[in-house]
């Protein structure tokens, strides 16, 4: 099957329909986010400690809420069969998770967030570059479509712990061109594992710095379609 590709703007649930040349994810800094999620009960004290506080420069990532994690969120090994080669990302957004291929039909599984740009994109990609704290600016389109709400960061929002990207993003380029989609941190942990009102693919900053670390500049991305979802036979190892 050849892959399918949808030209993706990504602030889906804001601006779907336009032209944009960004990635979003609304935090309380911005509008607050609509998605009711309901807390998730305490985790064992392994996983509170992958989740734990951590420095990263100047700044410290706080730790992930127990309430907002679940044993089966947590970063994990697993079995994973697929013909593509080792140090592929594959996103499955139907599934919520991320695999990294190890070898010896492994991979690391990772719990993620789905914004509506997050389906709006499927086929191969390749990773151009990964920034650190990575900044944020509305585009043209954005803030004269709706000024009341991003004239404001017309400057741009510096890298942070407020910053919508998170502490590290993934940028997807396809044919030497960027993709506008994003695999990126966020702020705001609990939309870990739910669809999220908009943005692109968001990880617990824990684990998109964990990702970050093991994925170099070219690493192959596949984003599969919902008929491809839950495509590779992964078994709890």
């Amino acid at each position: 099957m050849r892959p399918q590709y949808v030209h993706l703007r990504c602030l889906a649930g804001l601006l779907a329909a336009l032209a944009l040349a960004a990635c979003s994810t609304e935090t309380t800094r911005f509008n607050p986010l609509t998605d009711v999620l309901t807390p998730l009960p305490g985790v064992d004290a392994e996983t509170q400690a992958m989740y734990a506080s951590v420095p990263d420069g100047d700044i410290t990532v706080p730790a992930v809420p127990p309430k907002y994690l679940s044993d089966g969120k947590a970063r994990q090994l697993v079995d994973y069969s697929t013909s593509e080669p080792t140090g592929t990302i594959i996103v499955d957004p139907y599934a919520r998770l991320l695999y990294h291929v190890q070898e010896g039909d492994k991979a690391m599984r990772y719990s993620i967030a789905v914004g509506e740009a997050g389906y709006g994109f499927s086929g191969t990609a390749r990773v151009a570059y990964v920034r650190k704290w990575p900044g944020w600016t509305p585009t043209q389109n954005m803030i004269r479509r709706e000024p009341e709400k991003f004239q404001q960061y017309a400057d741009g929002v510096e890298g942070g712990l407020e910053n919508p990207l998170g502490a590290r993003a993934l940028y997807l380029y396809r044919g030497g061109r960027d993709t506008f989609y994003r695999i990126h941190g966020t702020p705001s942990p609990w939309t870990i594992g739910h669809q999220a009102s908009s943005g692109c693919i968001r990880m617990f900053n824990q684990d998109v710095m964990h990702l970050a670390e093991r994925v170099r500049d070219g690493a192959r991305v596949v984003v599969l379609t919902e008929a491809q979802s839950n495509a590779g036979n992964e078994v709890d190892v």
